[in-house]
């Protein structure tokens, strides 16, 4: 049995590797990496690319590889690890680069790992939890690790998977540009997925399908959960109220939860399987941060469009969620790096943006400034918080707007979204 699954991984790892794709942005960076005596961990939700990134990482040198979710091995009770080995060696040689896909369905994974890893293979792991971060990897592979997030596209990925390039002489062409905010606007709605955006998938369907997948594979089963209906339906609620915020008591009496601990469990669960992230309101005492309300995002916008309970999507939303999700992938960690603010006098700032102690930017997310009561609304927010922590980048992302504006000595810029999305100097 061990043979053949061994076997057959190989004639799909091939099929996979005669297959074009997306250069992903952080292809570039990941290959730096790639000889160093390091154990590379490439995270992030399922179908996000995790694999065919490092697949496509690996490409050039010889390399074993096992997928740990493959449906023949999943519930075995205990891998005998020394034949397994003895398997993937006559399979591929006596090659020291591996790849396992879904490492986290091998029990005490970290163990095996520590061990190849001791006796020089260059490994490179995927995994769809992010626990795999904040503990295995914390405990049994400290200093020996690198890990590497991936999440589904990008603006810029979007555009080389539609083959568009972008020049500034291009967009002053009117339908140059109604085409180029076309796949913006196409992006916000339907989201990053790979097999979305490259095969014109409709996401309702799709992602639906994919969410609840999720729901079962990496929460329900992982966790033994009796009550799926509950996280399902937490899980829903959340998506429909993308950038609220919420208390964990309020929302158990809402879906009916019998204690506001489960749920929290719950939350963590979501989160884990990077589905759902919390995120916290930024203040200088822990306990303030702990009590206030929080906010939730999702991990990708077409989950909104495909679980969206309204008819007519609320672009605002839509946009701040968009700016959240980039700003995880540049690698700000959310209640690290990135919170929500509210200034003294309750008006609140989207996004407070820290690089160790410093908070080092403000941005405000408005999809269009309607009239000059919304506008000064928005900058006697930014100018606010501005003063209370400190800080003078202050930005405020519109759908098309681009300009200046000077308020109490400070300088607010407006930014159009796609610029924003565009811009990787800044992150």
């Amino acid at each position: 049995m061990l043979k053949s699954t061994v076997l057959k991984q190989k004639q799909e790892k091939e099929r996979l590797l005669s297959l074009s794709y997306i250069v992903r942005v952080k292809e570039k960076e990941a290959k730096k990496w790639l000889d160093l005596d390091l154990i590379k961990v490439v995270l992030g939700p399922r179908r996000a690319g995790k694999s065919v990134f490092s697949l496509m990482l690996l490409k050039d040198r010889q390399f074993a590889y096992f997928n740990f979710d493959d449906e023949s091995i999943v519930g075995e009770k205990k891998l005998n690890l020394d034949e397994f080995m003895s398997e993937l060696r006559q399979a591929y040689g006596e090659t020291k680069y591996i790849l396992f896909d879904e490492i986290q369905n091998l029990p005490k994974w970290e163990l095996f790992v520590s061990r190849l890893h001791r006796e020089g293979y260059n490994l490179v792991l995927t995994g769809s939890n992010a626990r795999l971060l904040s503990k295995e990897l914390a405990t049994a592979l400290t200093g020996r690790h690198i890990p590497i997030q991936i999440l589904p596209f990008d603006f810029e990925e979007i555009l080389k998977a539609k083959d568009y390039e972008v020049s500034v002489d291009k967009l002053l062409v009117p339908e140059e540009k109604a085409k180029f905010l076309d796949y913006l606007n196409e992006y916000m709605t339907n989201g990053g997925y790979p097999e979305v955006v490259t095969k014109n998938l409709d996401p309702r369907g799709y992602l639906d399908v994919l969410f609840d997948s999720l729901i079962f594979k990496d929460v329900v089963k992982r966790h033994k959960i009796r009550f799926s209906e509950q996280i399902d339906n937490l899980g829903s609620y959340l998506i429909n109220n993308v950038a609220g915020q919420y208390t964990s008591r309020k929302l158990a009496n809402v879906l009916g939860f019998k204690s506001d601990i489960t749920l929290d469990r719950y939350l963590g669960y979501l989160n884990e399987a990077y589905l759902l992230f919390p995120l916290m309101r930024y203040s200088a005492k822990p306990g303030v941060r702990i009590k206030s309300p929080k906010k939730v995002y999702v991990v990708d916008n077409g989950f909104m469009t495909a679980k969206a309970v309204q008819h007519s999507p609320d672009t605002g939303k839509y946009m701040e969620n968009l700016v959240f999700t980039e700003l995880a992938k540049r690698g700000y960690e959310s209640n690290r790096e990135v919170f929500y603010y509210k200034t003294r006098n309750d008006r609140e700032i989207d996004f407070v943006v820290k690089k160790g102690t410093e908070v080092i930017e403000l941005i405000q997310v408005a999809y269009e400034l309607n009239n000059h009561e919304v506008e000064q609304r928005e900058i006697k927010a930014l100018v606010e918080a501005s003063q209370e922590l400190n800080v003078s980048n202050l930005v405020l992302l519109t759908w098309s707007e681009e300009r200046e504006v000077e308020e109490h000595e400070k300088t607010i810029h407006f930014k159009p979204l796609w610029k924003w999305l565009l811009d990787k100097a800044q992150a």
